[in-house]
């Protein structure tokens, strides 16, 4: 059958064509993705093209479907997973696979498997490692945000902390106490905000730093001080531009203590170092950012690792468990990835916004595959539906939902473009 993909040739070449897919074989599954949310690793993905270690060297002639957050209906199962898997049902993936030691992932590495298409073929190796997970909740795009969700997920799983009387690892943040999320206010830190405010680690306080007012602002409309204060945590947000000196007026947010866990969610070398000097004795550092360049260092004080016991370590990626989490707990309204979402646009608009991902303000661009819609931001809904009914309708929704995308926008999407 036919399928419509973007698809990467080399460094900055993406194209969007139709092509037909093989036959599926007994172990594989054919699948219907509707959506995909376009990740900054993407972006560092098509700006290396062959040089990426997940890329494979023919490229130019194979080409691999971008995407890797996606989420979508089984349509066909080849016999050795009928037991497990039958066409209707709605599906969300893991994709890091980690397969027998293989870096090979959906959206990086397959000619006919990743989200930015319409129809891909789920390989036997995602199934036999269990990253194939059903889906029952109701909107799609919840399941493509289960990924990036899963990997902030982790980033708290990771976290420890000690003690000297056994020298066992406490895993995860510190229940009760600081917590510091830096250059939080985008997508992923959004995403961050959300989850520590229902962790099973209680934290006392989180405090969320930017250097722009405007994204300050847009994450007290989606995640408010009340909201959090009624959940028992402190909240703050700073601005760290407009202080004479950010690291001590961030150590008096604690009363001196400093910060059990810090969180670095932009790869700037001096906000890495900012965060070391601001750990508190047992502080646990998670450089979540991922930076392009391979050179990339900052100075870490070797001596508070030696006499306060701090520790830092990074994270990339989430496991299956942690997708399973963010699943569950978005499905029951616990936590809410839409935060993330600044932008909606149908398969048309994939490859330039991932080539120019970082120019495009705001957080995720979710994307749904199924028919074409310019990239459109959904502070612009309202504008726009002036004189289009359709985007008076997704303005009418997502102003009923704190702003934020939601199930119901979807459908009005599925309805409109009969999808």
């Amino acid at each position: 059958m036919k399928s419509k993909a973007v698809r990467m040739y080399g460094m900055d070449d993406l194209r969007l064509e139709e092509f037909e897919l093989p036959e599926i074989k007994d172990d594989e599954i054919l699948v219907k993705v509707i959506s995909d949310s376009i990740c900054m690793s993407t972006y560092k993905l098509v700006k290396q093209g062959k040089n990426h270690k997940r890329a494979p060297q023919n490229i130019d002639t194979n080409p691999i479907i971008i995407g890797h957050e996606f989420a979508g209906d089984i349509v066909k199962v080849g016999s050795k997973w009928e037991s497990q898997f039958k066409p209707g049902q709605k599906f969300a993936l893991q994709p890091a696979l980690n397969y027998k030691g293989s870096l090979a992932s959906p959206g990086y590495s397959y000619e006919f498997f990743g989200g930015a298409c319409t129809y891909c073929i789920i390989p036997q190796e995602v199934m036999e490692l269990g990253c194939l997970l059903n889906y029952d909740g109701e909107s799609y795009f919840q399941a493509s945000l289960g990924e990036p969700m899963s990997c902030i997920i982790g980033g708290y799983h990771a976290n420890y902390h000690t003690n000297k009387q056994n020298y066992n690892h406490a895993m995860g943040t510190k229940a009760g106490g600081n917590i510091l999320i830096m250059g939080g206010c985008g997508p992923m830190g959004l995403g961050a905000v959300s989850y520590g405010l229902y962790t099973q680690n209680k934290p006392k306080r989180i405090v969320v730093t930017d250097i722009s007012d405007d994204r300050i602002q847009r994450a007290r409309e989606v995640i408010s001080e009340t909201a959090a204060s009624e959940k028992g945590i402190e909240l703050i947000y700073a601005n760290t531009a407009a202080m004479e000196n950010p690291i001590e007026d961030l150590m008096k947010l604690t009363d001196g203590h400093g910060y059990d866990d810090v969180f670095v969610y932009v790869p700037i070398k001096q906000v890495a170092e900012m965060g070391d000097t601001l750990l508190a004795f047992d502080g646990c550092m998670n450089f979540f950012a991922g930076p392009t360049d391979n050179q990339f260092k900052a100075e870490i004080n070797l001596y508070n690792t030696h006499y306060t016991s701090t520790h830092l370590l990074g994270t990339t990626g989430g496991n299956t468990d942690d997708l399973v989490e963010a699943i569950d707990l978005s499905s029951k309204g616990l936590i809410e990835p839409a935060v993330m979402v600044t932008h909606v646009g149908g398969i048309d608009s994939i490859a330039e916004a991932t080539l120019n991902l970082p120019k495009i303000p705001g957080g995720k661009k979710l994307t749904y595959t199924q028919f074409n819609m310019p990239l459109t931001a959904l502070e612009d809904f309202e504008e726009l539906g002036k004189t289009d009914p359709l985007f008076k309708k997704l303005s009418e929704s997502c102003k009923a939902h704190k702003g934020l995308w939601n199930g119901e926008a979807e459908r009005i999407l599925f309805e409109h473009f009969g999808a």
